[in-house]
């Protein structure tokens, strides 16, 4: 087994070690959630948490890790008699982001369950996990079933399997860690609220602290044993203080002043529920006994506020989370009351120095080691009058207010990741059908597998009323759902679009289109075009805010290469099929219409567009002229992409300036083109 780092010797990133800390003196403050760029010791310093958890009291051979003291009456190992246990250490689960739903609940032997009526079930994570902590690295990144399935444990304390009536329930409370990288993309707000405090982590810039951190890693590297050896009085010392916490914090009192400062605070924050306040309360809690005090003085308010608020104030996917610090002064200050007198003969408040709140856990600075335009459609501005082609660059203009958008779908079914947007075959969903299981029986077709058994019940000498099954008789529900999609965006940025009122309404319509690619769990891509060439402002990634960043900062101006955005598009477009060829692309190309610059662009521009019908790829064109005068381009091209076109006003999903007009169904009538 692999030595772990020591959590101890891990350099700076107190805010980090601060929390786990927390939630290993107080489970009930509901875990941790990691925010930081790559290669910021975020998982090292997770996986060196459990070797300071004190060890778990369980019932021998239960599988389920009962508490002998208070055994689970429902256990499917059970019942158990009240009595001594046996100690372990406290387990660290981590689980796989291609997990399949099996592997994290448990699963029911369905062949055993339908011919002998026996519940023969195999624990997954979850039970693993019970009375331990799970650990989930690129959180963000995890499949919405299993998401679904956390946040059910996580509600209810208890992990419930059921296969065609056979149901199997076991306690799983557990801590929930995860880390993730923002540049991947967001948390579902649903989860995000799950965990109990948040922390941002970074790279120190600081020389001294970044030559530590290598002069550890290093040594760790070259000898793990003789380096943790190094550290096993630090970690000892920390562990003794965790169990002393644990026993101090059923007598901390969080008096009526403090209470008052934490509702105040998150009303003045204005987050939702009433999980902010319960998290808030258990978190100062927590202080108090980490830095061994029974009274929760301000201070652990305002480091509670600074752990539990950020996150929970996120209005939508593109607000960064964070905590303004003078708001949160002025209101504890405002609703501050005389501090009561502790016991404590330090004057500096408190047995880790100024503050006294215990705040920051032992670490680098502790007493321990050291670790030409023929032919060319016009330019034009706002209102359809013309522009000089040559017009230069104009400062980026923000983004009109964003609004729900109509539903853009690819057609057919795909077999891409679980999402939101386009039919698919996936593990969940409607039933549609069945087919003999490959590999693993996961979802059983309880009709089909009856009328597959049911004709060889004679020769299989049937003599009783059960059915014989075999394992050729067992079949797999085949289901429909939903997938996630490559949402490439091609936004023209030429001096055609660059009116700023238009413009504005460009980006307020792609910032819109963002959020809903967000919500249905898409990739996105930015492709942009002015001047004389293209480019890829953001490849395609699943850090939808990182395209708004990109959106909201994108100039304009110049002549309408729309030949060489088309023509950038399909080659990212080709790059990502093979990193990905189950994921199916949606191109949504927002432009006017007009192409200038080069030799024959409107040919040129054409020609790139029939590559795209080519290759079958579901399109889009976001028609963003306006004015008098409309030369309708934007349809013409859309035409050429064998998509459809739809105005801005169309764009929105409460628009009544005609019929709903999706993406699928102008695929079908290409389709029955086509084949005329």
């Amino acid at each position: 087994m692999t030595t772990p780092f020591p959590f101890t010797a891990v350099v700076g990133q107190d805010d980090l070690r601060l929390a786990l800390l927390l939630n290993a003196v107080s489970p009930a403050v509901g875990g941790v959630l990691v925010r930081g760029e790559k290669g910021t010791a975020k998982s090292t310093a997770v996986r060196a948490l459990s070797a300071l958890l004190p060890e778990v009291a369980v019932v021998p051979g239960c599988r389920f890790s009962c508490d002998p003291a208070a055994p689970d009456p429902a256990c499917p190992d059970g019942p158990h008699e009240t009595g001594p246990g046996a100690g372990r250490p406290a387990r660290m689960v981590e689980l796989p982001v291609g997990a399949s739903e099996d592997r994290l609940v448990g699963a029911l032997d369905i062949e055993r369950a339908l011919a002998e009526g026996v519940k023969a079930f195999e624990p997954g994570l979850l039970a693993d996990a019970h009375r331990g902590i799970l650990y989930v690295d690129e959180v963000n990144l995890l499949h919405d079933h299993l998401v679904d399935l956390l946040l059910d444990a996580a509600a209810m304390g208890a992990s419930y399997v059921e296969r065609e009536g056979v149901s199997v329930r076991h306690a799983a409370r557990f801590l929930l860690v995860g880390t993730m990288n923002p540049e991947e993309g967001e948390l579902r707000p649903q989860l995000l609220d799950r965990f109990g405090l948040t922390v941002e982590v970074a790279a120190s810039r600081e020389p001294d602290q970044r030559v530590e951190v290598v002069r550890r890693r290093l040594a760790y590297d070259d000898d793990p044993e003789g380096f943790a050896a190094r550290w096993a009085d630090e970690e000892s010392s920390v562990r003794a203080r965790i169990v002393a916490a644990r026993a101090l914090l059923p007598s901390v009192r969080l008096g009526d002043g403090a209470l008052r400062q934490i509702a105040a605070t998150c009303a003045a924050f204005e987050v939702d529920g009433m999980r902010a306040d319960i998290v808030m309360a258990r978190t100062a809690t927590a202080l108090a006994a980490w830095a061994g005090r029974t009274d929760v003085l301000a201070e652990d308010v305002r480091q509670a506020a600074l752990l539990a608020l950020p996150h929970r104030r996120r209005r939508n996917p593109f607000d960064a989370p964070g905590l303004d610090e003078n708001k949160l002064d002025e209101t504890l200050e405002e609703f501050a009351e005389q501090e009561p007198e502790g016991d404590d003969p330090d004057p500096d408040g408190g047995p880790d120095g100024p503050g006294g709140g215990g705040q920051q856990p032992p670490g680098p600075d502790s007493d321990g080691p050291r670790g030409d335009d023929t032919g060319a459609r016009p330019e034009a501005g706002e209102g359809g009058e013309p522009q000089p082609s040559g017009a230069g660059e104009q400062q980026p203009v923000r983004a009109s207010e964003p609004f729900r958008t109509k539903v853009l779908s690819v057609p057919g079914i795909g077999e891409g990741a679980a999402g939101r947007r386009s039919r698919a075959r996936t593990e969940h969903g409607r039933t549609t059908g069945a087919r003999r299981p490959r590999g693993a029986l996961t979802k059983l077709h309880l009709a089909a597998t009856v009328q597959a058994a049911a004709p060889h019940q004679v020769a299989r000498g049937r003599a009783g009323r059960g059915l014989v099954v075999r394992r050729d008789d067992l079949r797999q529900a085949t289901r429909e759902g939903r997938e996630g999609n490559l949402v490439l965006f091609v936004v023209d940025a030429s001096g055609s679009m660059a009116a700023r009122q238009r413009m504005s309404a460009v980006k307020g319509a792609v910032l819109s289109l963002l959020l809903d690619a967000y919500q249905r769990r898409d990739k996105v891509g930015l492709v942009t075009f002015r001047g004389s060439a293209a480019e890829v402002a953001l490849p395609p990634t699943s850090s939808v805010d990182a395209a708004a960043v990109r959106l909201e900062s994108l100039p304009t101006g110049g002549r309408t290469p729309l030949a060489a955005g088309l023509l950038k598009a399909h080659d990212v477009l080709r790059v990502e099929r093979l990193r990905d060829p189950a994921r199916r692309a949606l191109v949504v190309l927002v432009t006017d219409g007009r192409a200038t610059g080069g030799p024959e662009p409107v040919a040129l521009a054409g020609r790139a567009a029939r590559l795209f019908a080519a290759d079958g790829v579901a399109s889009v064109v976001v028609d963003c002229e306006s004015g008098p005068v409309r030369l309708g381009l934007a349809g013409q091209l859309a035409a050429e992409l064998e998509g459809t076109a739809v105005t801005l006003d169309e764009l929105r999903a409460d628009s009544i300036a005609g019929l709903v007009r999706d993406v699928q169904g102008n695929q079908g009538r290409s389709g029955s083109r086509r084949a005329a």
